[in-house]
């Protein structure tokens, strides 16, 4: 199945240094296209976009990957790996939750759940994790089930909360995992300091196969939230998404059409398939 939503990182002219590194951390892994704008990579057959974007945005914990390594081997691998020059969030080690894990922040900044167990229990390796803390903290529920309710088939597969004497409020959640058409995702309340919170170093890209779909995430996403520029949006949490059509790729992989699309997309908000189509005629 066509994996519809992945999630973008966001780097400082170093997207192809990046791609390499994690294709070198991780194994079944590949570059599959590059830009001097994009490079868009396979990590166990998920999709990931690499966007030289520039300096304005750090990544930060807020949004992290969880991943599920099957094997203890696999897993110390790769966090060897990917501690190198990076930092420490949680040290390797055995919690409630997993006979071994550990949060690693790499040298690019992007963050890393590593977890011992069964890949089928979740569904995926890779999956994108939700912190909501700061004015979001309490939040999570409510947002995934905002979430699940815009993008379409999707479901909640579970919700554990927090109980009475433990470290966080009552009721909010401790870790919750959902799925939007077909893909994973979690989510955890924390009402600890951190001080930071969602921005667009970690973004989620949904491909639209037509006017018609890009229109109805558009309008869904933005409603309390902030459009932006080039198909990007903020919603009411913060969280950044692109939403794009599907045959952008084609359009940014032709060199004889690329310079005209991106001249005409640099001009739009929500994107527009038809002038896109419109600007690909005209560079022929």
């Amino acid at each position: 199945m066509k994996q519809q939503i992945y999630p973008c990182l966001w780097l400082n002219g170093n997207a192809r240094e990046a791609a390499d590194f994690y294709c070198a951390v991780f194994a079944d892994s590949a570059i599959t296209d590059a830009s001097p704008l994009v490079v868009n990579i396979t990590l166990s057959g998920q999709k990931f976009m690499l966007l030289n974007g520039g300096p304005e945005f750090k990544p930060n914990p807020c949004l992290s990957f969880f991943v599920v390594c099957e094997t203890v081997e696999e897993l110390d691998a790769a966090w060897r790996k990917l501690a190198d020059d990076g930092s420490i969030l949680m040290p390797l080690d055995a919690y409630p939750w997993s006979r071994r894990y550990g949060w690693v922040q790499d040298r690019f900044g992007f963050s890393w759940q590593l977890s011992h167990g069964k890949r089928e229990e979740v569904g995926q390796m890779f999956t994108p994790s939700f912190l909501f803390t700061g004015d979001n903290a309490g939040k999570a529920e409510e947002a995934i089930q905002f979430y699940t309710s815009v993008i379409t088939p999707s479901s909640v597969t579970g919700i554990l909360r927090y109980g009475p004497n433990e470290e966080d409020a009552e009721g909010r959640v401790k870790h919750a995992m959902f799925t939007l058409n077909g893909f994973v995702l979690m989510a955890m309340d924390s009402s600890f300091a951190h001080g930071f919170t969602f921005n667009e170093a970690v973004s989620l890209v949904v491909e639209c196969e037509d006017q018609q779909e890009i229109d109805r995430y558009w309008k869904s996403l933005t409603e309390g939230g902030a459009e932006s520029r080039c198909g990007w949006l903020k919603d009411r949490y913060g969280v950044s998404w692109q939403i794009i059509p599907a045959m952008l790729k084609d359009l940014m992989l032709n060199p004889e059409k690329r310079e005209q699309v991106v001249q005409a997309f640099l001009k739009m908000k929500k994107f527009d398939i038809a002038a896109l189509e419109g600007a690909a005629s005209v560079a022929v």
